[in-house]
């Protein structure tokens, strides 16, 4: 039986009886097979208005270091102050701006600007932090102790949700959502928690207490989610806890193996690594099996220097590391294979602090 003609035709009844009605980003469709990669978009964090889109071209293996300027001449001051995080959702690019205090929203195609959605309330700033999206919605994590809901088609916020102190990553995963509380700037006075939130009601449940100063999560295939955290940078080390996806009861702190303030899933395999030193570049481990496959993923001689952000190619499980250098001169991305070695790397002048990969299809 060929299941590919099966599955299109059944696809196509289904969308004949609902008029394939799309609306916006919101569109449930059937799991397809990857199509592979063009190119990537590489945001650099840099500092004061100096924030970087680049877009690396696989075809003929070119950058250009400042794509969002060559795609908007008429926005010569660029991003902004501090791009934190990028994601794509639909057909858009959501940039997530710290200090300009605003989500920048482009076309994915293109990097066309669309909307700039901003992040200040009652004069206030709200510092937005980290993105994910669901259910056709984009969930914002600020320092201001909420979660603000953007529609995806009005882009603009449509709701508040209140959470612990100074939320970092998020992720969304079947009903709820998953937001590291880190408690950031109450030092020494670190938050410990991950805030529960219902996707239905956009209300937090409760908090689950995870290692100290958490800031990444991310979920593998299961439905399981982990949870990187910082400790205090000195006397407590960073951790890796890890959520029952089927419970939400409570968290395992994963042990002195787990010394990782960031954690990037594809998958089942994890990969574990610090931005602001540590040892290696980063640490694979294999979340279904509990078992680590190798302590430091990369097996041919290729340095990295400061890995910032990570990324793995769901097409090819193509690994892409940034690394910051010194976070003074232009960065790098280096792509491996899955099994360490190194299959090429480009620089993303005059980008400082790359810190975010995006393929494009």
């Amino acid at each position: 039986m060929n299941f590919r003609k099966t599955n299109l035709a059944v696809l196509s009844i289904v969308c004949l009886l609902n008029a394939c009605k799309k609306v916006d980003d919101t569109t449930i469709v059937l799991p397809v097979e990857i199509t592979p990669s063009v190119g990537a978009y590489v945001l650099s964090e840099g500092s004061t208005n100096n924030t970087k889109l680049s877009y690396y071209n696989k075809s003929n293996n070119t950058v250009i270091g400042d794509f969002f300027l060559q795609q908007n001449p008429s926005k010569p001051a660029g991003l902004g102050s501090i791009g934190n995080d990028m994601i794509l959702y639909g057909s858009k690019l959501y940039v997530v701006m710290n200090v300009s205090n605003i989500v920048t929203v482009l076309n994915a195609n293109n990097a066309v600007f669309i909307k700039d959605i901003s992040f200040v309330s009652g004069g206030v700033n709200k510092g937005p932090r980290y993105a994910t999206a669901a259910r056709g919605k984009v969930y914002v994590s600020s320092s201001d102790g909420t979660v603000s809901v953007i529609d995806t088609t009005l882009l603009n916020i449509t709701k508040t949700i209140t959470v612990g102190a100074n939320p970092e990553g998020l992720v969304a995963s079947a009903n709820f959502l998953y937001v590291a509380n880190s408690g950031g700037f109450n030092f020494p006075n670190y938050d410990s928690t991950v805030s529960l939130v219902d996707l239905n009601t956009e209300l937090e449940v409760r908090k689950i207490k995870v290692g100290l100063n958490p800031y990444k999560v991310d979920i593998n295939t299961a439905g399981n989610i982990f949870v990187s955290a910082y400790g205090n940078y000195s006397t407590i080390p960073a951790s890796i806890s890890f959520i029952n996806g089927a419970t939400n009861s409570s968290s395992i702190n994963l042990g002195s193996n787990f010394s990782y303030s960031n954690i990037r899933i594809s998958g089942d395999i994890a990969y574990l690594y610090n931005n602001y030193g540590g040892t290696g570049t980063a640490k694979v481990y294999n979340t279904a099996l509990n078992s680590f496959i190798r302590n430091e993923f990369i097996t041919d001689s290729t340095i990295i220097q400061t890995p910032y952000g990570l990324n793995i190619d769901e097409q090819n499980g193509d690994v892409y590391i940034a690394d910051a250098k010194n976070f003074i001169s232009a960065g790098t991305v280096t792509c491996f294979g899955n099994n360490g070695v190194k299959k090429f790397s480009f620089s993303v002048s005059p980008g400082v602090s790359p810190n975010n990969i995006i393929f494009k299809r």
